[in-house]
């Protein structure tokens, strides 16, 4: 697994786990990597979605989306809010707008799916990470910053300082 942030010119490696949901659990875990919409990639998608579900319903459908037939359905879980666009045909997710329920802000969060290219093999070349042969390699570790040894801590109510966790080039 890499992070890397051209900007800073910093990359971070480490021995990937053999699937993608034990990769994303340890990039969570680890990193504090979080990447939204996960569900849809993961193993088996149902097995994630279906007991959080509270309520669903099929909206209908539409033209709207990827120039394809698409079902549109609806669902809610105890945090999101959320409308999944279905290929009719293919039954492959085209896109998909969610509200998280305890966001302050009440943000729209949307992904496009597309391009959909089942069981092809992937070329290692596609996880190469371009222009990053002269960053600086660091720990793949938690973005927080450690206060020195000796340093006081911080007052009781304020947090200590950390730092905001690297966005992953993709």
């Amino acid at each position: 697994m890499t992070v890397y942030v051209p900007a800073d010119k910093l990359i971070a490696v480490t021995d990937a786990p053999p699937t993608i949901d034990a990769a994303l659990e340890a990039a969570y875990k680890k990193v504090a990597i979080y990447l939204p919409f996960t569900d849809f990639i993961v193993a088996n998608p149902y097995r994630d979605l279906a007991p959080g579900i509270k309520h669903a319903y099929y909206i209908g459908q539409s033209q709207v989306v990827g120039d394809t037939t698409t079902d549109m359905v609806a669902y809610a879980d105890d945090g999101v809010f959320a409308e999944l666009w279905i290929g009719a045909d293919d039954k492959l997710p085209r896109l998909i707008r969610a509200v998280f329920l305890d966001d302050p802000e009440g943000l729209r969060h949307e992904m496009a799916f597309g391009d959909w290219k089942l069981d092809e093999p992937v070329a290692a070349s596609m996880f190469a990470v371009a222009n990053s042969a002269d960053a600086k390699h660091i720990p793949f570790a938690r973005p927080e910053t450690e206060l020195p040894p000796n340093a006081p801590k911080p007052a009781k109510g304020k947090q200590a300082a950390q730092t905001n966790p690297p966005k992953a080039q993709q």
